[in-house]
């Protein structure tokens, strides 16, 4: 049993504040995740879009595609409508070997929106989150017999973020949706990362290290700021820098028997704190953190 380690490229190209990243390019975040040690990278919109294009890309950098974030819309689609506009996705990820398809529910998030305090995010009920999961689980079954699992990312901002709705969606959907476990997420949500980790483990597919500095998210909910706000400001960082106790999630990890990727995603400022150094700082606390917990990496 052994782990990989990943990372988004996020910290040197945000998808969603690109000004933040004028500076970096996509050739100089791969080039220096593998200088640090990385072995996979998840999809990064300015990556080349086309399957063979992206293969090539990947294999000058020798990293493996480690899943890619898919902004779903199920909430307004039919099954079969979701299943048309993700199948391009899924058939790059299958020809690529990606470990998933990394897939949450923006019809009617506010994470991408500055002008929306992150606190007024959509809240449903469980009705509402069960009838979600069962269409969730359709989806999901299409794309297992795809040959690529999907694993629901619960995001800040979204219809599932605090851990009452990740009980709600996983108990309303089948094994078949399985989930994307990210311990800043959950911190900032309101929820206790372990705890979850503990609830929901055998439906755990794929793994986020993501810290998060808590003075800044307290800062962030009591004077109502959005989501990106708190991304500017430093909410986020890489493990080892923040508050989270990943040594104990970590061997929760190796307790489970969990052979996946660790990822760490962790989209800051590089004016305040350069992707270079803190990238290389999360990846030698998971390493250190694998080795004292005896999780092999592969």
């Amino acid at each position: 049993m052994s782990v990989k380690i990943g990372i988004s490229p996020i910290a040197w190209q945000n998808d969603d504040l690109p000004d933040l990243t004028a500076a970096y390019t996509m050739e100089q975040a791969l080039r220096e995740a593998r200088e640090i040690g990385y072995t996979g990278v998840e999809r990064g919109r300015r990556m080349p879009a086309d399957t063979e294009g992206l293969r090539a890309y990947l294999k000058k950098y020798d990293l493996a595609l480690c899943g890619g974030w898919c902004s779903g819309n199920l909430m307004v689609n039919s099954v079969r409508d979701e299943i048309g506009a993700v199948r391009q996705q899924v058939e790059q990820f299958v020809a690529l070997g990606a470990p998933c398809i990394v897939y949450a529910e923006c019809s009617n998030t506010v994470q991408g929106d500055i002008a929306v305090p992150v606190n007024d995010r959509p809240k449903l009920s469980r009705d509402e989150v069960t009838g979600y999961a069962k269409k969730l689980t359709e989806l999901a079954k299409w794309m297992e017999g795809e040959g690529m699992p999907l694993a629901y990312h619960h995001h800040m901002g979204s219809m599932i973020e605090d851990a009452e709705d990740v009980d709600w969606l996983m108990e309303g959907s089948g094994p078949e949706v399985r989930l994307l476990y990210d311990t800043g997420h959950l911190l900032f949500g309101g929820a206790d990362p372990l705890a979850v980790l503990e609830k929901w483990a055998d439906r755990v597919h794929h793994v986020h290290y993501k810290d998060i500095r808590p003075e800044v998210v307290r800062d962030v909910r009591a004077n109502r700021r959005s989501f990106l706000d708190a991304v500017i400001a430093g909410a986020f960082t890489v493990p080892g820098d923040g508050c989270i106790d990943f040594a104990a999630i970590t061997r929760k990890l190796k307790d489970m028997g969990y052979a996946g990727w660790i990822v760490v995603e962790a989209e800051q400022d590089p004016a305040k704190a350069p992707a270079y150094d803190y990238s290389k700082l999360g990846y030698a606390h998971i390493v250190k953190l694998c080795r004292e917990a005896g999780l092999e990496i592969g």
